[in-house]
């Protein structure tokens, strides 16, 4: 059976995100938020609220239970003020809490996730098969010679 950790991150989070666009809505308010408070822009993507929710699945998936603080922190940036004044070190801010919370509570709405109390959040019975049904098709397509080892 070929779990996340058999294929490359970024081929299964492309592969979920395609899923998930069946599977879950995006907020109207998505288009113009940012991702972080170290942002200038909104991010430029067209499936962006597909692709964070698939890469928050992946991160609950592998470091179950995770809070909402944890990941934004994993999804933060360096803020450096301004692009024209640039004079200092940037510092690290986290992600949006509200972003990675919202798309969280959508996976959660399909029942991809669960809240364990106190904990964080888990990655249900359901949302595991899910990953492993998607990271098997990924690992099918596939065309690396380095990988068939591991087949």
């Amino acid at each position: 059976m070929v779990t996340i950790y058999d294929v490359p991150a970024d081929d299964l989070i492309e592969a979920v995100a395609a899923r998930l666009e069946d599977r879950i809505d995006e907020p109207d308010w998505v288009e113009f938020t940012k991702s972080g408070a170290g942002k200038e822009l909104p991010p430029e993507q067209d499936d962006f609220w597909y692709v964070r929710s698939a890469s928050l699945l992946r991160k609950v998936a592998q470091n179950e239970p995770v809070g909402i603080e944890r990941l934004a922190t994993e999804y933060g940036s360096k803020k450096r003020g301004s692009n024209r004044y640039s004079v200092r070190p940037g510092e690290h801010e986290g992600g949006s809490r509200k972003l990675i919370r919202s798309a969280l509570q959508a996976l959660e709405a399909e029942g991809l996730v669960t809240t364990a109390s106190g904990e964080g959040r888990r990655v249900s019975d359901e949302g595991e098969a899910f990953l492993s049904e998607v990271a098997t098709e990924v690992f099918e397509d596939l065309d690396r010679p380095e990988l068939e080892r591991y087949a």
